[in-house]
């Protein structure tokens, strides 16, 4: 089945014991993302690759760079672009900052985990994004989330914006309804440049 953008279902990926971006966060990251047709993504810390997957079907003349210091979560990757009959997903088995060596300027990076590096992944990611490009941060921890508003408050050529979000979905219990809360996601959004 084709999938339905602006976000696919989360059961159309295959998972694992990865982090998986869910389709409520999605649709609000590839909002910001504006990922146009010829565009060249980083996704840094890629897990499943769903975010890889949104990416890669809004950019079909472009390439998508998703990258992962995780094995399992590198062939997760390959196995969903290969379900979605994408061909425009490189894999990139490593950790950033050292796996960004020799990649092309992106124009949107994704910057889903950091496996330490976070300072330095952003620093480059500031320094090579191209003009108007779109820097995206999500963190479900404290501490990443005040190091990426530390680091872009020093950023004088973006207009930075980050905000909290909190999905709770409705499931059946047995003939009732429970509320089950996803963990909250915080996002900071970054455009080199000002406004896109």
């Amino acid at each position: 089945m084709r999938p339905i953008l602006p976000a696919i279902a989360d059961e159309q990926f295959q998972r694992g014991d990865v982090p998986m971006t869910k389709r409520e966060i999605r649709v609000f990251l590839m909002a910001h993302a504006m990922v146009q047709p010829d565009d060249v993504v980083w996704d840094i810390g890629a897990g499943t690759g769903s975010l890889s997957v949104e990416a890669a079907l809004r950019a079909p003349a472009g390439t998508v760079f998703a990258m992962d210091g995780n094995t399992e979560a590198c062939d997760l990757v390959r196995s969903n672009a290969r379900n979605f009959g994408l061909d425009n997903i490189m894999v990139i088995e490593g950790k950033a900052p050292a796996a960004l060596a020799g990649l092309p300027d992106p124009d949107v990076v994704f910057v889903g985990g950091s496996g330490g590096n976070l300072a330095q992944i952003l620093e480059e990611s500031a320094q090579r994004l191209k003009p108007g490009g779109r820097l995206i941060i999500t963190a479900v921890l404290v501490e990443t989330l005040h190091d990426t508003l530390q680091f872009t408050s020093q950023l004088t050529d973006f207009a930075v914006e980050a905000c909290g979000l909190q999905v709770t979905r409705v499931e059946p219990v047995g003939q009732r309804h429970m509320l089950r809360a996803l963990n909250s996601v915080y996002a900071v959004i970054c455009r080199k440049g000002g406004q896109a």
